[in-house]
């Protein structure tokens, strides 16, 4: 609930609204039970255990990298198992987070859709594995990335209503500046998501410069194509005045030549993209290996030439199976994937 839903909530219970106020402040620090709410009487507290519930995300499994970074294995109410990956970088806590238990989306070189679907994620399923991260370390949370195991356009309503939550003055009061959204390309929902105007960042996984090669390691490609994924992100970059990052996973042998970084520079021309090169990792079962250094550097400098930004994102976490998918496959006696 909004601040707005909260106070027209307990109204209706003949509570005054400042109750709402407390009740908000309380939830959005990250309490797990109303009895934490020691400012509102032991009354108001049974009442309010009567008639709702906490999503709570109870860690499970922490690894910790020598890197800092922090993977999580949490569980939610319904015993359901999900992961996020918190960051350390020179600006501030990152947090990447899930929006479903699983993925529709079947991904050849992803853990979580090995594993299957099996619901979406609330929006205050999505708050509680940030909450549950900044009490763990003590820290504050600067940035969110939804990046996490699931599709984020997939779950659409519930997403936005995080968004609308998460970006709370009253609550985190994290701006939509802060927040990347990553899709592999639900084109509707780009369209629809655009209307809306948000600044968060788009973060579009493209992997591939043409339909031959995302038709055999992204099934979402054979609903819309290349051409039509990128004509929803022109759109959007017109309609919000945002620059798009794309995700590129450098598979040796698949997608890496010196035509598909001309491809793909050729298709993004234009366009205010920047895009994002990350070297897969070694995924059992998959037979993908990452490119080598030598043809990272190749295929950045033919895209630059091509008039492309180009990075290679920083590996961190390796060492703990920081991907998405990877542990809780292993938790459940599956293989590990990349994510």
């Amino acid at each position: 609930m909004t601040l707005k839903e909260l106070q027209e909530e307990l109204s209706c219970a003949g509570l005054p609204r400042f109750r709402a106020g407390q009740v908000f402040s309380w939830l959005h620090r990250g309490a797990e039970s109303f009895e934490e709410m020691t400012d509102i009487s032991k009354d108001l507290r049974l009442m309010l255990s009567e008639r709702y519930e906490i999503a709570r995300a109870r860690a499970v499994q922490k690894r910790v990298s020598k890197d800092g970074t922090v993977k999580y294995l949490f569980q939610l109410n319904d015993g359901e198992l999900i992961e996020s990956v918190l960051m350390n970088y020179r600006h501030g806590y990152s947090i990447c987070i899930s929006t479903q238990v699983g993925c529709k989306m079947n991904c050849s070189f992803c853990a979580t859709g090995k594993s299957g679907f099996s619901r979406d994620l609330l929006p205050s399923e999505m708050l509680s594995q940030i909450q549950a991260a900044q009490l763990d370390e003590d820290i504050r949370i600067s940035n969110v990335v939804l990046m996490g195991m699931g599709e984020p356009l997939d779950n659409y309503e519930n997403v936005l209503r995080f968004l609308e939550l998460v970006s709370s003055p009253e609550g985190m009061n994290i701006g939509m500046r802060h927040i990347s959204l990553s899709t592999c390309g639900i084109v509707d929902r780009i369209y629809e998501l655009a209307e809306k105007k948000l600044q968060l960042t788009l973060s579009v996984s493209l992997h591939a410069p043409n339909d031959e090669i995302r038709n055999r390691t992204m099934p979402v490609n054979k609903r819309w194509n290349v051409e039509e994924l990128l004509k929803a992100c022109r759109f959007y970059a017109k309609k919000t005045g945002r620059r798009i990052s794309f995700e590129y996973a450098m598979i040796s042998g698949v997608n890496d030549s010196d035509r598909c970084a001309m491809e793909l520079s050729s298709r993004l021309r234009g366009m205010p993209a920047h895009v994002n090169l990350i070297p897969v990792n070694d995924v059992t079962g998959a037979g993908y290996r990452k490119s080598d250094i030598a043809r990272q550097k190749r295929f950045i400098s033919i895209l630059e030439r091509g008039g492309c930004t180009a990075t290679v994102r920083r590996t961190l976490g390796a060492d703990i199976e920081a991907s998405c998918g990877q542990l809780r496959r292993k938790h459940k006696g599956g293989n590990g994937y990349e994510g």
